[in-house]
C-alpha cells in the first residue's frame, strides 16, 4: 500500500531530512531570532508561512515560545531559569526538555511578562493556538503523501524539535562545547558549523549578543539560519535589524579617547578574547617554559580557569587559581589587569568622562608594568574606533 507518492526508501529519508530541516529553520528564524529577540522584521509572506509550518510540525505557540525563551535570557543559569542544566541537570534537560517548556508554559506569570508583542490576530487566536489541530492535520498529510511510511515521518517530525531545540539546544548547548566569549551563563557552541539545527549550534556566540540577527561570528562560523535569512532580504522578505558589533583599528592612533572609550564600550566581548589571546595566554606559555615540567602541568589545569568568567568559576577553582598565581607573580598582574579592565564597563553610574579617565589610567598602568603582550595589547587597543553594528 502507497500513498501519492511511491519512493525508494532513500526518497523518504531525503524529504524527512527536508521537512525537519524547513521546520528547525522556521523555529530558529521566525520563533527565535524574529519574535523573542526582534532581530529581524519579516514580510508578511514568510512570517505567515513559518507560523503556518510551526503549528502544523510542532503544536507550538508563538507567545509561549518567546515568553519562555526570553526568561531563559533574563534568569539564565539561575533557579527561574525555565530549562537551565546547570540547575536541572543535563539529561533531565536532554530528555525531558519539552516537559519543562510545558509547565512553563502554564505559568500565566510568564506569558504576561514576556509574552508581550507576539502576533495576536484572527488566526492566532482562532488557528494556530489551538495546537492539537496543527499535528493532527499534518499526520493526515503525511499518511496521505506517503501511505503506512507516513505514520512513522510524522513520528520524527514530531520528535524532532523536542529532541534537538528543547533538549540538545537547551540542554548540551549549555554544558559542553566551546566559548568564543566569556558572557555571564554556561553558554557554549556545540560546532562551529552550524547546519543541523539551523545555526543554533552557536550559542554561546547567540547568548553573548542576544539581539543579533546573525549566530556566527568567526570566519570559520557557518550559521544556516543567517544564510537563509540573507537570502530572504534579497527577495525582500526579511530584514536584518542587528548583527554582532565589529570594531575598527586604526593604525597609528595612539591616544585613548571617546571614540576608543565607545569602540571597547561596544565590543566588550571581542575585547575581552582579545586580551585571553593576546595577553593571558602568551604569558603563561612563557610562565609554563620557566616553571619546567611539574610546574607546567600545574599552570596548565588552571588555562581555562584563567580566561573564564569569574561568576562561573566554582569555590574550589578560585582557591587553586589563587594558589597558583601566588607564585607566578606576571601571570598574576596579566589577570589582574583583566580583572580591572573589565570593572571599567561595570561602573553603570560613572560619566563617560570617568569612563574614560578610568581607560586612560588603566592603559598607562598597563604599560608601566613592563610585560611585553600587556604593552602591545594597549598599543592595539588605543587603535579601536566604533564600527557598524
Amino acid at each position: 500500500m502507497h500513498g501519492v507518492l511511491s519512493l525508494p526508501w532513500w526518497g523518504y529519508l531525503v524529504i524527512l531530512l527536508v521537512l525537519t530541516q524547513v521546520t528547525i529553520l522556521s523555529v530558529t528564524i521566525f520563533l527565535h531570532r524574529c519574535q523573542a529577540h526582534r532581530a529581524l522584521d519579516l514580510h508578511p509572506i514568510a512570517s505567515h508561512f513559518f507560523r503556518f509550518w510551526i503549528w502544523l510540525t510542532t503544536g507550538m505557540i508563538t507567545k509561549e515560545w518567546a515568553a519562555i525563551h526570553r526568561k531563559h535570557h533574563a534568569k539564565v543559569e539561575t533557579a527561574d531559569d525555565p530549562h537551565s542544566p546547570q540547575i536541572q541537570g543535563l539529561w533531565r534537560v536532554l530528555f525531558q526538555g519539552t516537559e519543562l517548556y510545558k509547565k512553563e508554559s502554564r505559568n500565566p506569570e510568564t506569558l504576561e511578562r514576556y509574552g508581550q508583542g507576539t502576533p495576536d490576530d484572527w488566526m492566532e487566536r482562532r488557528i494556530y493556538s489551538r495546537s492539537k489541530l496543527g499535528i493532527i492535520l499534518m499526520l493526515i498529510i503525511d499518511v496521505v503523501l506517503f501511505g503506512p511510511i507516513g505514520i512513522t515521518m510524522w513520528a520524527v517530525q514530531m520528535s524532532w524539535i523536542p529532541f534537538f531545540a528543547a533538549g540538545v539546544v537547551n540542554g548540551v548547548a549549555h554544558y559542553i562545547g566551546y566559548r568564543n566569549f566569556e558572557c555571564q551563563d554556561a553558554s557554549r557552541n556545540v560546532s562551529p558549523i552550524g547546519f543541523f539545527i539551523g545555526g543554533e549550534e552557536l550559542h554561546n556566540n547567540h547568548h553573548t549578543f542576544g539581539t543579533s540577527a546573525k549566530f556566527s561570528v568567526k570566519w570559520w562560523e557557518f550559521d544556516m539560519g543567517w544564510f537563509v535569512i540573507r537570502t530572504l532580504q534579497f527577495l525582500g522578505l526579511a530584514k536584518p535589524k542587528r548583527t554582532p558589533p565589529k570594531a575598527h583599528v586604526v593604525l597609528g592612533k595612539a591616544t585613548v579617547d571617546v571614540d576608543t572609550l565607545m569602540a571597547i564600550l561596544t565590543n566588550r566581548f571581542q575585547v575581552m578574547a582579545e586580551y585571553s589571546k593576546n595577553v593571558i595566554m602568551p604569558v603563561l606559555r612563557e610562565e609554563r617554559r620557566r616553571a619546567g615540567e611539574a610546574g607546567s602541568a600545574m599552570l596548565n589545569r588552571v588555562r581555562v580557569l584563567l580566561v573564564r568568567e569569574t561568576s562561573l568559576v566554582d569555590p574550589s577553582g578560585q582557591q587553586h587559581l589563587a594558589n597558583v598565581l601566588e607564585r607566578h607573580r606576571s601571570l598574576d598582574v596579566v589577570y589582574q589587569y583583566r580583572l580591572r579592565l573589565q570593572s571599567i564597563w561595570a561602573k553603570s553610574t560613572a560619566t563617560q568622562a570617568e569612563l574614560l579617565e578610568s581607560l586612560q589610567e588603566w592603559c598607562r598602568q598597563a604599560e608601566a608594568t613592563g610585560i611585553n603582550a600587556l604593552r602591545d595589547f594597549v598599543a592595539k587597543l588605543k587603535g579601536y574606533v566604533p564600527g557598524k553594528v
